[in-house]
């Protein structure tokens, strides 16, 4: 039958010896020094193992106590941390948080998942849209923290991972063979210039054969081997491939990831968030070194 330790009584006893009595330590606790005594009795009898010398004059530990302090602090903080984040109105909130619709998967709900789970009192809510739109979103103040997808970073931005540009198709695909290529892209995308002038520039005729506002009808028309696209390749749609051509295309360029934060947004709240960001994307760089 499990057993459970009594965290007052931990916690009087945590603090006698911490402060080096009980006088001491019931008046840090705010209770009688026969309280703090009677709960001293009542955990050594609960682990029936003598916490105290009582000896001499003070309170020295003994053995069994001083391995008991060691444990009692962790769990003494670890009950004190739980019961901040899950009741103190420091963990509540709203953060507004911009990211790419193409830099979504996997990472972000990843993310959130980890974030829910440690700050269950906040709640995140998720705006997708183009780099443009969420710069000005966030400059306006309608986002909190926001990442982009760009080839440089701006003053106040902080690149937290650069992606090579691949190509992407149908899985088994045969799309990529034909000319001219036919390309699906959405039209804000920051990737179909950069896409059109690398053709340009290999002297490889291209047609937009999908011009949409929607990434669904991108991932939809490339999946069915109607065109090819270009994503980043720490986020390719699992309904797509990277596109094994040779030489047959050309190389694309890599691009920054970055993240952004509004001025007024502060605090331990978006502070954890930002981390949580930061080593997700930190860790695909990672993968990609190795």
């Amino acid at each position: 039958m499990a057993r459970n330790l009594d965290l007052t009584a931990l916690r009087s006893f945590v603090t006698v010896a911490e402060t080096g009595g009980v006088t001491k330590a019931a008046h840090q606790l705010h209770l009688t020094q026969s309280a703090v005594s009677m709960q001293l009795k009542r955990l050594e009898e609960s682990l029936d193992q003598p916490l105290l010398d009582r000896s001499g004059r003070g309170v020295t530990l003994t053995n069994q106590g001083e391995q008991l302090l060691s444990y009692g602090r962790r769990m003494l903080a670890l009950n004190d941390e739980v019961m901040a984040r899950m009741t103190d109105d420091a963990y509540e909130g709203e953060i507004r948080f911009g990211v790419p619709a193409d830099i979504v998967y996997p990472n972000i709900p990843q993310v959130l998942q980890r974030f829910d789970r440690a700050y269950p009192r906040v709640r995140v809510n998720l705006y997708s849209s183009y780099t443009r739109k969420l710069k000005a979103m966030i400059d306006s103040g309608d986002l909190d923290l926001i990442l982009t997808t760009e080839d440089e970073c701006d003053v106040g931005g902080e690149t937290i991972s650069t992606q090579r540009l691949i190509w992407v198709g149908a899985p088994g695909g045969t799309a990529f063979r034909a000319r001219p290529l036919r390309l699906a892209f959405e039209r804000a995308c920051l990737f179909r210039p950069w896409v059109q002038r690398a053709l340009d520039e290999a002297g490889i005729a291209w047609e937009m054969a999908v011009d949409t506002g929607a990434t669904r009808t991108v991932e939809a028309s490339v999946s069915a081997d109607l065109a090819v696209h270009a994503m980043l390749e720490c986020a390719v749609s699992p309904h797509l491939k990277p596109i094994a051509h040779g030489d047959s295309l050309p190389d694309l360029p890599s691009t920054r990831i970055n993240m952004y934060r509004r001025s007024a947004a502060t605090g331990p709240l978006i502070d954890a968030l930002e981390e949580m960001v930061r080593n997700a994307f930190g860790r695909i760089a990672a993968a990609a070194a190795a």
